[in-house]
């Protein structure tokens, strides 16, 4: 039986990889067996960190709230209550960009938490 080469398709395969290792540093971006090895972790931070980023930003978020709800004198959990006693949907992302971009637009939100909540 005659010995089947692959060539078309392990070159397509291996140019594949090699095209997602450009950049990278030395025989990482031009040795296939090293490429293959860096875009494969390269693959899976990039997978891990897309879900990861999503809890770095609401955590930012929530302290940014906490410190400008602080300064209205009321906690975040107390705010956060107040608003959903309110029926205020307004989500941790624009209460986040209203507390650094417009203080005093916030402050009104905290007068409506702070009413909806006594």
């Amino acid at each position: 039986m005659p010995r089947a080469k692959r060539g078309f398709k392990a070159r397509r395969r291996r140019n594949k990889v090699l095209k997602l290792a450009k950049g990278y540093y030395g025989g990482k971006s031009r040795l296939f067996r090293t490429a293959t090895e860096a875009v494969d972790r390269a693959l899976k931070y990039a997978y891990r960190d897309r879900r990861a980023k999503k809890r770095e930003f609401r955590a930012l978020w929530i302290a940014r709230i906490n410190a400008a709800s602080r300064i209205n004198d009321i906690s975040y959990s107390r705010l956060m209550h107040g608003l959903k006693v309110a029926g205020v949907e307004l989500d941790r992302k624009v209460l986040a960009e209203m507390a650094v971009s417009d203080p005093a637009g916030f402050a009104r939100v905290v007068q409506t938490a702070k009413q909806a909540a006594a």
